[in-house]
């Protein structure tokens, strides 16, 4: 089985970004992390910096276990921010700008990643798809989902805040320790407790599970042969069943949920309305951009084995770990 981010500059992510500078209120950065989740790196400088995590906008959450490059912004930061200094973290000023860098405001992203634990048979097909099209299914990638993203978000969807909130208090950390004084003091209170966490996070839990929906959506789809062109929903309240064209995708889409036991209507969630989320649609397969192969050795972590590094970007919302399980599956 081949092996990636064995170390983290084994893999190394570029936002392609179209942020400009100009005035305003807003301050630019390029954040350059290693070993943090862009949440995670971003709550450890609203902490250390003494900023509320809202005044801080990102595109896109990259990778824990990489070297990422994204631009985000700060309101009011200033350009004496990147003298500061914080283990795996650097900022860069880039200039102002009017507005905050919100969620999808990214053209995609571009990777050099080093493939590993590999045999000869392995690295001759990657050479063989040297700067050749290639056509991959669009599902969301393990990173979107963590230990248990999905499943949050769908008893947030589903109005069971006490499991939510116990869901996420199996992990250790600064914000689950809050939830768990809080509710010491204040029983029963899960909506308060769930709100002690960033709404940044509280959205991605709702966001993995729609992720989650898609993926079992996409997987029985293409099964039936689609067209490469397909479009498939990302469910959301405002989806309507009925608006479904293709008979088999109706059907799928039918019985999936009916599974889940949900309806579009319970992500309308009034006791925490900024959760409330649309549906959209997303593409059912997307392209690898310029593959080169940049170099090829014995690798040096595993023994008797080759690596292989690899260039090539992808546009915003594919992931490389979905794109390498595709160009290595048997």
């Amino acid at each position: 089985m081949y092996k990636i981010k064995q170390l983290p500059e084994d893999f190394i992510v570029n936002e392609i970004s179209s942020v400009k500078a100009e005035n305003g209120f807003y301050s630019y950065y390029n954040l350059k992390k290693t070993n943090y989740t862009t949440v995670g790196a971003l709550e450890l400088l609203s902490r250390k910096l003494g900023m509320p995590l809202k005044n801080f906008g990102f595109a896109g959450n990259k990778d824990k276990n990489a070297v990422t490059e994204q631009k985000i912004s700060i309101y009011k930061g200033g350009k004496n921010l990147e003298n500061e200094k914080f283990s795996g973290i650097e900022l860069k000023y880039l200039g102002n700008g009017k507005n905050p860098i919100s969620l999808g405001e990214l053209e995609g992203n571009a990777f050099i990643i080093t493939i590993r634990n590999l045999d000869e048979n392995k690295i001759s097909k990657i050479k063989n798809l040297n700067d050749k099209k290639i056509t991959i299914p669009n599902i969301f990638g393990p990173q979107r989902f963590s230990k248990n993203n999905s499943d949050v978000g769908k008893s947030i969807i589903k109005k069971d805040f006490k499991k939510a909130a116990e869901l996420i208090m199996e992990n250790e950390g600064y914000v689950e320790a809050e939830m768990k004084i809080f509710l010491e003091s204040n029983k029963n209170n899960y909506v308060g407790a769930l709100k002690l966490i960033p709404l940044k996070t509280r959205k991605l839990f709702v966001h993995a599970y729609q992720s989650f929906l898609f993926n079992k959506i996409a997987d029985e789809y293409i099964k039936a042969n689609p067209k490469k062109d397909a479009k498939l929903p990302v469910i959301g309240f405002d989806f309507e069943i009925n608006n479904v064209e293709d008979k088999n995708l109706k059907k799928i889409i039918e019985k999936i949920v009916e599974d889940e036991k949900i309806t579009a209507r319970d992500f309308i969630i009034n006791q925490m309305p900024e959760l409330t989320s649309e549906g959209t649609e997303r593409d059912l397969f997307f392209e690898i951009n310029d593959l080169k192969i940049l170099e090829d050795n014995d690798d040096e972590l595993n023994r008797e084995m080759k690596k292989i590094k690899v260039e090539f970007s992808l546009k915003k919302s594919c992931y490389a770990t979905v794109a390498l399980d595709f160009l290595l599956s048997p």
